[in-house]
């Protein structure tokens, strides 16, 4: 009894020492974000309708963009790319989850065993009978079958908190999938309306070069009368060149901006449908910035910066977890004999066992201490990324709103002043037939025409680039989007 006594209060004692030698573990205080944004984009009133909850099927009203968006969110390689990422971290949660669960298998075995005459497995065999009369079988079979379980109990939490963080970890996935599906929608959309402006730039110096043409023409003729000179025809003739130039820049930057658009649908370079004759009338929609704090919820990138903060703070729990002792239980069950005719007797052949295991990390805890001060430094990391991330976004909302608001008033003034330099033209036509204007004066006031005409159609392509960039600032785009 005493020998039973002294063995409890010895494993008693290795547990206390053990428990103490796993204490030492350094306190690192965990850092809370700071979410707090400003009331207000600006200091406007604003109300908490959100243009970022409208689905982009009804957000983006032309039917030839919309069937773009549609084949892209389907055959885009990146974004297929994501999905099996998210797909990876979910077989992470699958997997975490598995391990503070017990391990259950089976094993059988076979084998044969020649012990030496003299060793002290020899001499027993030597000297032992199975039955009376029955010697022990030299060389010695063995056939096992049986059941076995291993088991970590997981009393610090260490497992549960890796199944978490993997958790969240799968989540921010998720989250990343939506905000490649916002940029993806933000891409195309942008593309297109650039299409679109490059048509109708196009368009404007095919209109020019007939203009000029005309003036070409006159100029010759009143060369013939003496009225000008060679060089006045050679400078109209010189401008015509120029413009009839600028069809091929503008013709390779629409094939460049189709195919572009083609490699967003994952596809190989074809004719992109469009109707650029409507753009010129597209208006751009009011949005409803709702209020900031709303981007905490509606930004996928903000949403995706939380949750790898909370899985970053588990991870640290994790790593101190380490420093604590680890408490194992094993068991098995099963049936051993040294002939098969004998394997299923019971209980001759029956055999089990079970053990229990506890382990510390006691001395040289360098790689511990150096994995927990990495988890701080990680979860710091994330601190600040989250800090950041909603930084970002509201300076982005914030400069979307202010280029929507100048972008209109601009649009306004260049529409005048295309009005007022298309009518310059005519008039320095009428002026240079009667004498009353040189050659020089035509020639320029052609030309400011031409690039007005062209900077209003690049206001209005900025104006609805900047309609969807506002669109995809406030995280719109996402929300109806299932997991494949």
């Amino acid at each position: 009894m005493n020998r039973i006594a002294n063995y409890k209060n010895v494993g008693i004692l290795a547990i206390i020492v053990l428990i103490l030698a796993s204490c030492g573990a350094p306190d690192v205080a965990l850092r809370d974000a700071n979410t707090k944004v400003p009331d207000s984009f600006n200091k406007e009133a604003q109300d908490s309708i959100n243009s970022a909850l409208i689905d982009w099927r009804e957000f983006f009203i032309d039917p030839y963009l919309n069937n773009l968006i549609e084949v892209a969110l389907e055959n885009n390689q990146e974004l297929n790319i994501t999905l099996q990422e998210l797909q990876i971290a979910k077989n992470e949660v699958r997997a975490r989850k598995g391990e503070y669960l017990p391990f259950v298998g089976i094993q059988g075995s076979a084998e044969l065993e020649k012990s030496g005459k003299y060793t002290r497995d020899g001499a027993v065999e030597e000297n032992l009978d199975i039955k009376e009369g029955t010697a022990m079988p030299d060389p010695l079979p063995n056939y096992m079958i049986g059941a076995y379980a291993n088991w970590e109990l997981d009393i610090w939490g260490k497992l549960r908190n890796a199944k978490k963080a993997a958790v969240m970890r799968y989540l921010s996935t998720v989250e990343g999938r939506n905000f490649m599906i916002t940029n993806l929608i933000a891409e195309v959309s942008n593309s297109y309306y650039e299409l679109l402006a490059l048509d109708n730039q196009l368009e404007i110096l095919k209109r020019n070069i007939e203009i000029q043409s005309n003036a070409l023409r006159i100029v010759k003729l009143q060369k013939q009368t003496a009225r000008v000179t060679e060089l006045a025809v050679q400078k109209f003739e010189a401008e015509v060149f120029k413009t009839k130039s600028l069809q091929f820049e503008i013709q390779q930057k629409v094939t460049e901006t189709e195919n572009k658009i083609n490699f967003l649908l994952g596809r190989y370079p074809q004719p992109i449908e469009r109707n650029s004759e409507t753009f010129s009338n597209l208006i751009p929609d009011t949005l409803q910035a709702g209020l900031p704090s709303q981007l905490l919820q509606n930004r996928p990138d903000v949403k995706q910066a939380e949750l790898d903060l909370a899985a970053a703070k588990l991870d640290v729990k994790v790593a101190r977890a380490r420093f604590y002792p680890s408490l194992g239980i094993s068991a098995g069950v099963g049936f051993s004999a040294f002939n098969t005719k004998y394997l299923l007797n019971t209980p001759e052949s029956l055999l089990y066992s079970i053990a229990g295991d506890i382990a510390a990390p006691l001395i040289n805890r360098n790689a511990i201490k150096a994995a927990y001060s990495t988890a701080n430094s990680k979860q710091l990391q994330a601190v600040y990324n989250y800090e950041r991330s909603i930084l970002n976004a509201y300076i982005e909302v914030s400069n979307q709103l202010s280029k929507i608001n100048n972008l209109e008033k601009s649009y306004g003034l260049k529409e005048q002043e295309v009005v007022a330099l298309t009518k310059s033209i005519k008039i320095s036509n009428d002026l240079f037939i009667s004498a009353r204007a040189d050659y020089m004066e035509v020639l320029l006031t052609q030309r400011d025409a031409l690039e007005s005409k062209f900077e209003l159609v690049e206001t209005k392509k900025e104006q609805m680039s900047a309609l969807v960039n506002m669109y995809q600032a406030l995280g719109g785009g996402w929300s109806r989007q299932k997991i494949n």
